[in-house]
């Protein structure tokens, strides 16, 4: 298994299993003398930790960094910075009933032909409590942002078949995190809250959207042709675990639409070249333009549900199952942090390469 890095300037690896001892990240090629905020660190995990909420997975993992190398007197080295983030909470006997059956829609029975073995506790490395090393590197990349003024803020816009007004757009981060499913749409966020405890009781998943938006960045992060930005963006978004589609700026919606309608005219605002309108998504020819990069992420429903479903053993024998253990109805309430992570990653490593593309002396 050699895909665990991510990042050719600066890069993370994650290592670690769900129901392992810890959880860990080494993060390579920050730059040296970046202030360290554990503040920061500690709330971008403790956004993302189970147990927050009872919209979450009651798993109570209370998600401790301990940062072990890379930081001195509070400022970056420029070493490797590896940070440790001990289990807690694991019952792994809750998934003794599944070691020698397939989940459906897991990853089980694709890592178990793959390498001839897998690790049953609730998926092993295939777990989204691997995502604990990516929040981890995405806060450590907004440590480095934070001083140019980069900023990245997400929001839930649908869950199940509930959406958000698209006209609604005097919002704040902070009536974001006041929303127990983080949509700052009041009569959203009920009805959204509703929809997610009754799927609860009827131990039924559901999936959603998040939008996301950088603010600030410079004209010019991309290397085209085949690393443009929005496709290193995508990449990193597929990689996260229940993502099923990514899209950015007008997306989808742009198919029905003619040329006419949806190409960003240019004018001068303050002396400074901006587009009128945004269906770009803040990306042109795969170079960013200094409008807000604005990209909507899918996941879908937690596979894990406590119906009855019809599957097979390692032997291929035909059997049914009912999955046991802590599940979260709804992934969306916890995966802000990590789609805003693995963007901070992705503007952080775009904007190191971009030093490399002219010479200015």
């Amino acid at each position: 298994m050699s895909s665990n890095t991510f990042g050719r300037l600066f890069r993370f690896t994650t290592f670690g299993e769900s129901h392992g001892s810890a959880i860990g990240v080494v993060v390579d090629g920050c730059p040296a003398g970046i202030a360290f905020d554990r503040e920061l660190l500690v709330r971008e995990l403790q956004r993302r930790r189970p147990g927050q909420s009872k919209l979450t997975t009651p798993r109570d993992e209370p998600d401790v960094p301990v940062v072990l190398s890379g930081v001195y007197d509070d400022k970056t080295t420029g070493a490797p910075i590896a940070v440790l983030v001990y289990n807690r909470d694991q019952r792994s006997k809750d998934y003794e009933a599944l070691k020698d059956v397939f989940r459906p829609s897991h990853a089980d029975y694709t890592w178990w032909k793959k390498y001839g073995i897998r690790d049953h506790r609730g998926g092993g490395r295939a777990s989204a409590r691997e995502t604990v090393g990516r929040v981890i590197a995405g806060a450590i990349a907004k440590m480095v942002l934070r001083p140019l003024g980069v900023r990245l803020t997400s929001y839930t816009r649908a869950i199940g078949p509930i959406q958000m007004p698209d006209d609604f757009t005097a919002w704040s981060e902070e009536d974001v995190e006041q929303s127990p499913v983080r949509c700052p749409h009041p009569k959203t966020t009920e009805q959204m809250v509703e929809y997610i405890e009754a799927l609860r009781r009827a131990r039924d998943t559901t999936g959603g959207i998040i939008e996301c938006r950088i603010q600030y960045l410079p004209v010019g992060l991309g290397e085209p042709i085949y690393d443009k930005f929005h496709a290193r963006l995508a990449y990193a978004m597929m990689s996260i675990p229940s993502v099923k589609g990514f899209e950015l700026g007008g997306g989808f919606a742009m198919t029905q639409q003619k040329g006419s309608e949806v190409n960003d005219p240019f004018e001068v605002r303050g002396g400074m070249i901006h587009t009128r309108t945004n269906y770009s998504g803040g990306v042109q020819g795969g170079i960013t333009n200094g409008e807000d990069v604005v990209f909507r992420v899918a996941f879908k429903p937690i596979s894990s549900i406590g119906a009855a479903q019809k599957t097979v053993t390692t032997k291929g024998q035909e059997t049914e199952i009912r999955i046991e253990g802590r599940h979260d109805p709804c992934v969306v309430v916890r995966a802000h942090p990590i789609v805003e992570a693995m963007a901070a990653v992705v503007s952080c490593d775009f904007l190191l390469l971009h030093q490399s593309s002219r010479l200015r002396l």
